[in-house]
């Protein structure tokens, strides 16, 4: 079988303005047709399509729904963050501490520290595990040898008590 080599520029010349009436009503602008079609072109014209390809015309068109399709859809997504108008968690810079919020955060780690080296060995392994660990229960309880119940009520029990090490004093 021969493979014959179709001049993708001939085919994009040709169907220019029908590919562009293609994109319009997908992003809703010519403009923006016109740059999905450029695209569609780069991204064809150096593969230059072989006859193994049974309908060159047809694969062009593909190409151009697809790429409006996704550039519609970025365009909604970045809408939606700009509708809600705030940018995303990551761009958001943090507050800064004051010196008295970072005392306070050190007291608490250190209450949490102290509460947790009271405890017994296999309770705080089982906290350390589920709660820091990202464990299950039942991997926790698999590694101790006990039950997931048993597991529940020692890292329960454990929570209970730094809570109340960290709740503030009644007045």
């Amino acid at each position: 079988m021969q493979t014959r080599k179709v001049d993708t520029a001939e085919l994009f010349h040709a169907h220019r303005t029908a590919l562009v009436d293609y994109a319009t009503p997908i992003v809703g602008d010519r403009t923006r047709a016109e740059d999905i079609v450029q695209d569609a072109f780069l991204r064809v014209a150096p593969a230059a399509i072989t006859s193994g390809v049974e309908q060159p015309l047809a694969y062009i068109y593909r190409v151009v729904r697809n790429l409006a399709l996704d550039w519609s859809r970025r365009r909604i997504v970045e809408s939606r963050q700009q509708d809600a108008g705030q940018a995303a968690w990551w761009m958001v810079p943090s507050t800064p501490r004051t010196p008295e919020q970072d005392a306070s955060y050190n007291e608490q780690l250190g209450a949490i520290r102290d509460v947790l080296e009271s405890l017994p060995r296999e309770v705080r392994i089982a906290v350390e595990m589920h709660r820091l660990g990202g464990f299950t229960l039942q991997e926790v309880a698999d590694h101790l040898g006990v039950s997931v119940a048993t597991v529940h009520r020692l890292v329960r029990d454990a929570l209970v008590r730094i809570g109340s090490r960290l709740a503030p004093p009644k007045a």
